[in-house]
């Protein structure tokens, strides 16, 4: 078993997506406090100019309170649904097959959300659904274990049996190496190498949003964002 363990993200870029599709199983990490630079709520598109964030607004008084990500709600004061919906089509709506998603991305973009992890969730789908990324997700919230960091990690690990954890760079600098080994699961940590391909502009922006793949390559994207052969985890 190989399992990987990523906060939700919100529009999330390729490395998110070949961390999921390495693994027979995806838990996703909602139980915990959201973090200062998490990008649970915020990711890149590109522009003329180079790049630009879109950021869901969250309610203050719940962002930095201890409060689980699951919990976090929106500040709806803003149309920032409109706002981000137009910067999407305005920079990417001349893309080779924006017209192939965008009907799709525009219904989610005009429903209502209380919850973050509402429009979370139905973004990601979409984006695993079109780079046809068919692993098995699980939420943190339904397994019930209480240890924070490291010791989180390992106990989500010794849940599902797991053979191989597929850890994120920045694991290197708090997982505890020892207790894994001890537990005899390996960790692979997945050091993303970003692909280029031909953007709608000049230049080349890597990092964004994984929109920015499926409109300017549309099917081709699955063959593209892939720079790790799962034989590599053996």
């Amino acid at each position: 078993m190989r399992i990987s363990i990523s906060q939700p993200a919100y529009l999330p870029w390729l490395g998110y997506l070949e961390r999921i599709y390495l693994s027979d199983l995806h838990v996703i990490l909602d139980h915990v406090p959201d973090g200062k630079k998490s990008m649970v709520n915020r990711n890149k598109i590109r522009t003329r100019e180079g790049w630009n964030w879109l950021t869901i607004p969250i309610k203050s008084k719940n962002r930095y309170s201890g409060i689980p990500i699951k919990d976090l709600e929106i500040n709806n004061e803003s149309d920032w649904k409109t706002n981000h919906w137009k910067s999407i089509q305005g920079s990417y709506a001349k893309s080779n097959f924006f017209h192939n998603y965008s009907k799709y991305i525009e219904q989610i973009y005009n429903q209502e959300y209380i919850f973050l992890k509402d429009i979370n969730e139905k973004l990601t789908e979409l984006l695993l659904k079109n780079f046809s990324i068919n692993t098995p997700l699980i939420k943190s919230s339904s397994l019930n274990i209480k240890s924070t960091k490291s010791q989180l990690i390992l106990d989500i690990c010794k849940h599902f049996d797991t053979q191989i954890y597929i850890s994120g760079p920045f694991g290197r600098d708090y997982l505890d190496m020892d207790k894994f080994n001890d537990a005899q699961i390996k960790i692979f940590f997945h050091d993303y190498k970003h692909p280029k391909y031909i953007q709608n502009f000049d230049g080349f922006e890597s990092y964004m949003s994984s929109l920015d793949l499926l409109f300017n390559c549309g099917d081709e994207s699955y063959n593209i964002f892939k720079t790790t052969s799962i034989n590599n985890l053996k």
